[in-house]
């Protein structure tokens, strides 16, 4: 028999029968087996249009949290007479943030459903972010920060144990692909949106703005996302069993390496994402407006190539493939922005440094996704737990790049490119010696 949905009126059901085998679709119908049997393929499409606007609109939040606040960086070490050093452990608070909550709702997500866990923190990072926006103090502004990264948790990691709940296989890999197009849009539209309300008001408002979208990504959820984890389907037991599994999963050698590849991909991305306001607008001297507009250029590529991974190369090329130019792209590219940055080619300006910046940024279109999917392919048996292990990694390793960029002060992109060729290196060894692409493994344990 199959689960029934929660009865809100209006709500599109999306839990899978339990007879229903693991998580194939066809490509036009994601909700497979949760769709009624009789609805039209119009209104399956329909439905799956929606789950996946939803889905993205929570991938798409974390971006929102940190790149809508980035050009109000220097304002903000002005305003709350902090250096900047200070100023940027506000984003490696809420990256931290994002990191630890993800390690306790993902394993309750197993236990409770996806819907609940969901709904509670978003509600807490609503609070936490209006809280924000009154912050007095760089310390009070941090606390928070870390508490808007723990809530804003929920949403990353239940997102994607709601894409393994759904799909497999090559279909997966093309989901989040689709994903990054969505939440790929934020990082363009982001700071776009920040460098105008800085126009009109100052770096709070950034913050109340955020506080909005999460009310009305909180009202969205809770009337049109069903719950896709059946009561048959979770496990029933607590802390103790919750840690075996990651256990379990970490024990996963070729899991561990796709883990540890994204998440070192991640942290070279969060070290652009922490560095560029510094590096662009005082060493370079451009505007907010002019910072905004070349993250955006970056964040473009970062879609594009994540849209030709999706369309043309998943299930053409081998994913392993992929990925691995992809890890290799992002290692040239940060080691030709530690040539140009150290002076080996002479005095160089914004131009150089910023197309280098956007091969960087662009090959991560190719990496995230591969890395993600190959991971979860390998754990139908607990998403959320290693949805949670994914991110963790990720924020984590990001959360200790986010300082190191800023050790030599704000004169110099050279810590920047640093930690990126340091990052991206690591990647690619964790690929090559852990993940061993040039065997075939099973995918699920």
């Amino acid at each position: 028999m199959p689960e029934s949905g929660p009865s809100t009126p209006g709500h599109i059901p999306t839990e899978r029968p339990q007879a229903a085998t693991p998580a194939s679709t066809a490509p036009g119908d994601p909700l497979g087996a949760g769709a009624p049997p009789a609805a039209p393929p119009a209104a399956a499409r329909r439905a799956g249009l929606l789950v996946t606007l939803v889905l993205g609109g929570l991938t798409a939040l974390p971006p929102l949290s940190m790149d809508m606040y980035l050009p109000a960086l220097p304002e903000v070490t002005q305003a709350l007479h902090a250096p900047a050093a200070t100023i940027q452990l506000t984003l490696t608070a809420c990256l931290a943030g994002m990191a630890a909550g993800q390690l306790v709702v993902g394993p309750m997500s197993d236990k409770w459903g996806r819907r609940r866990p969901l709904l509670v923190g978003m509600l807490v990072y609503i609070a936490a972010t209006a809280v924000c926006a009154l912050a007095p103090t760089p310390e009070l502004l941090i606390a928070f920060r870390l508490l808007q990264g723990l809530a804003g948790a929920a949403g990353i990691v239940i997102a994607r144990a709601v894409v393994r709940d759904l799909y497999d296989g090559v279909e997966m890999a093309r989901f989040f692909s689709t994903l990054m197009l969505i939440s790929g849009a934020a990082p363009i539209v982001a700071p776009l949106i920040g460098g105008q309300i800085l126009r009109v008001t100052d770096w709070r408002g950034v913050f109340h703005a955020l506080t909005l979208v999460g009310v009305l990504l909180t009202f969205v959820v809770w009337k049109w996302l069903g719950e896709t984890l059946p009561p048959a389907r979770r496990h029933g037991g607590g802390v103790g069993e919750a840690l075996r599994t990651m256990r379990g999963l970490l024990a996963d050698r070729v899991f561990s390496g796709y883990m540890l590849a994204g998440g070192l991909a991640f942290a070279a991305l969060f070290a652009y994402i922490s560095a560029s306001p510094f590096v662009v607008q005082e060493i370079y001297g451009a505007s907010p407006q002019t910072f905004s507009l070349l993250f955006g250029v970056n964040s473009v590529g970062l879609v594009a190539v994540g849209q030709i991974n999706g369309k043309l190369l998943v299930g053409r090329v081998s994913m392993d493939k992929v990925l691995g130019f992809g890890l290799a792209v992002i290692a040239l590219a940060a080691g030709a922005l530690l040539l140009m940055t150290s002076g080996v080619f002479g005095p160089v300006g914004l131009v150089p440094v910023a197309a280098g910046l956007f091969v960087l940024m662009s090959a991560m279109g190719l990496a995230l996704p591969n890395t993600n999917a190959q991971a979860l392919m390998r754990t139908p048996h607990a998403a959320g737990s290693a949805s949670a292990l994914l991110g963790t990694s990720s924020f984590l390793v990001g959360a200790v790049a986010s300082p190191l960029v800023g050790i030599a002060g704000e004169a110099t992109a050279v810590p920047m490119a640093v930690v990126q060729l340091t990052c991206a290196l690591g990647s690619v060894a964790c690929f090559l010696g852990l993940c061993r692409p040039w065997r075939k493994e099973p995918q699920e344990h």
